[in-house]
């Protein structure tokens, strides 16, 4: 047995050391074998970034993805480019490795929306502005090849909120209310199918979103972590950033913002709010389940702590008349995170 686990253990330092090697010759191949490598915050995925710091000042992002952690850059690669040909501000791909997941990619910098309004609050509606316009160039721009956010897929996730926040209250899976509750989110979400898809980057908020102010236009707004992109409606990526799980945007914007969009994007005014409504229930409940699953599967606690500002958006959403056939069920059974069970969640992830 310990000689079994002191073989695991080798084999896996003999990986870790194969994977510096590839990282280094990766480096001293594209010509930055002299810089220094500072370690960057990733996101919450198996990738890896570290910034290469030349002596002039120079600067790149390696990012490393290994596929035997289930990552692929080719993604990354392609809707990286379709943005650029927008003219919006994804990293430039400056060098690759696919096959072995390694990427130079254009250094944007490290003012994210976050922490640009916690430096100055004067600049939050010129932020959120900007984020708008974003979507309104991306929406204009023809839709490359993407896999359809589909009606079954977001019922799916938004069922997460029973798989995981339910079941760690409960101990129950699969039941009879997780069932009608799937069949009226997908009553609701059914239609919005009908509506003209775009291109939604799913993960679009204020930790992904750099200020480039020395940019024009909508290029003054820095993308990251849209590899996950898909096809959808044009309200979900506003849904993303306006009701963002890490940071409270003040109703105020978010309504300003809706605004700026329809002013942008002449529509049905009633459909798209109601869409917005509805898509706004499905990802805030994924992200409930996403969140209580952190805790219980991977023993990370900390995330338990944002359920209640993602439970307000829920019930701002439920407020909506064409959540009117949700409401009720979701109410029911589906508990509001109170601080007695937000304990519980936490106790079972310490487990």
């Amino acid at each position: 047995m310990v000689g079994a686990a002191l073989g695991y253990k080798n084999d896996r330092l003999d990986h870790m050391t194969d994977r510096a090697f590839l990282l280094t010759e990766f480096i001293q191949r594209c010509g930055w074998a002299d810089a220094a490598r500072v370690t960057v915050a990733g996101d919450a995925s198996n990738r890896k970034y570290e910034r290469l710091v030349k002596s002039d000042g120079a600067t790149v992002i390696l990012m490393d993805a290994p596929a035997e952690s289930d990552e692929d850059v080719r993604p990354f690669i392609a809707i990286a480019e379709h943005l650029r040909t927008t003219g919006l501000s994804a990293p430039a791909i400056l060098a690759r490795d696919t096959e072995n997941g390694l990427l130079l990619i254009e250094d944007l910098g490290d003012d994210l929306f976050k922490k640009v309004i916690a430096r100055d609050a004067s600049l939050e509606a010129p932020l959120y502005a900007a984020a708008v316009d974003v979507l309104t160039v991306l929406h204009a721009a023809p839709l490359p090849a993407l896999e359809p956010y589909s009606t079954a897929r977001m019922t799916s996730f938004a069922a997460r909120a029973y798989e995981w926040y339910l079941f760690g209250l409960t101990g129950a899976r699969d039941t009879q209310e997780q069932a009608v509750f799937e069949r009226i989110m997908a009553d609701l979400l059914a239609p919005l199918e009908d509506a003209p898809q775009v291109l939604i980057q799913r993960d679009y908020h204020a930790e992904n979103l750099l200020w480039l102010p020395e940019r024009q236009g909508a290029a003054r707004v820095g993308l990251l972590d849209f590899q996950d992109a898909m096809s959808g409606h044009a309200a979900y990526d506003l849904v993303s950033v306006l009701q963002d799980a890490r940071r409270d945007v003040p109703r105020v914007i978010e309504n300003a913002m809706i605004d700026r969009y329809l002013a942008q994007n002449p529509q049905d005014e009633d459909s798209f709010r109601a869409a917005y409504a509805i898509l706004g229930v499905q990802r805030n409940l994924r992200i409930v389940g996403a969140f209580a699953k952190l805790c219980l599967e991977l023993g990370k606690p900390r995330y338990i702590d944002l359920i209640p500002r993602v439970w307000e958006f829920v019930e701002r959403n439920l407020a909506h008349p064409a959540l009117e056939p949700a409401v009720a069920h979701i109410r029911s059974t589906l508990p509001a995170p109170t601080p007695e069970i937000l304990a519980k969640l936490k106790s079972k992830g310490a487990a």
